[in-house]
């Protein structure tokens, strides 16, 4: 059986000799590539791939929020990140959030498709350094939670807030997101209510800390 990829990067080398390497591998093949994460998730509603393999760190949709949207979705595909983070809590964060795997970019090519492979056989796949780490979260649940812990932005509040922290005016995200100017103003409101906070800057922070931003991760 053939294991259909989407591969996502907002690196177009790295995405580009991925994909090349993973060519030659006879039983994957690379349905599609993109180079960030709204991209991302158009192509995998479209294709409906077997494998998403994604990098965190992204444009426009960070990874994890593409994770989360196609998880709530239910499409049948493996969701497996491809990151330089290493934190413990970035990780939890990405399984918690519908991951299957977890692969660093410093690992060797043949990890990612060994974790290409796991994913597709239903079992969850962490780069071997990354195991200790995500272990010892787990043994103290209680910090895990606290460290994980998020107020429930909407999914338009996300948007928003993303979109925000990555240095979009007010009327640039009105029209990205085809709302009006005044209700980009409400949501802001509602969103600095949740997190108890009163500026733009505060609201970067939170959003680079906490996987809301394309920079994160």
């Amino acid at each position: 059986m053939t294991i259909r990829v989407i591969l996502a990067d907002d690196h177009a080398i790295l995405r580009e000799g991925l994909s090349a390497l993973i060519e030659r591998e006879p039983d994957i093949q690379v349905l599609a590539q993109a180079k960030n994460g709204m991209e991302l998730l158009q192509l995998a509603r479209t294709h409906q791939p077997d494998v998403v393999v994604t990098d965190l760190n992204m444009p426009i949709m960070n990874g994890l929020e593409v994770i989360r949207r196609l998880s709530a979705e239910a499409l049948p595909c493996k969701l497996l990140c491809l990151s330089v983070n290493d934190r413990p809590q970035c990780v939890v964060e990405a399984l918690d959030a519908g991951a299957a795997g977890y692969v660093l970019k410093d690992n060797s090519f043949e990890e990612l498709v060994r974790g290409i492979r796991r994913v597709m056989a239903n079992q969850i796949y962490l780069s071997g350094e990354l195991v200790g780490g995500v272990m010892q979260a787990c043994r103290n649940p209680a910090a895990a939670v606290e460290a994980l812990r998020l107020p429930q932005l909407s999914t338009r509040e996300r948007q928003v807030a993303q979109l925000f922290a990555e240095g979009h005016g007010t009327q640039a995200i009105a029209k990205r997101l085809f709302i009006s100017a005044k209700t980009v103003a409400s949501h802001r409101e509602n969103i600095f209510k949740k997190l108890g906070i009163q500026t733009i800057a505060e609201l970067t922070r939170y959003a680079l800390r906490e996987g809301l931003s394309g920079e994160s991760c």
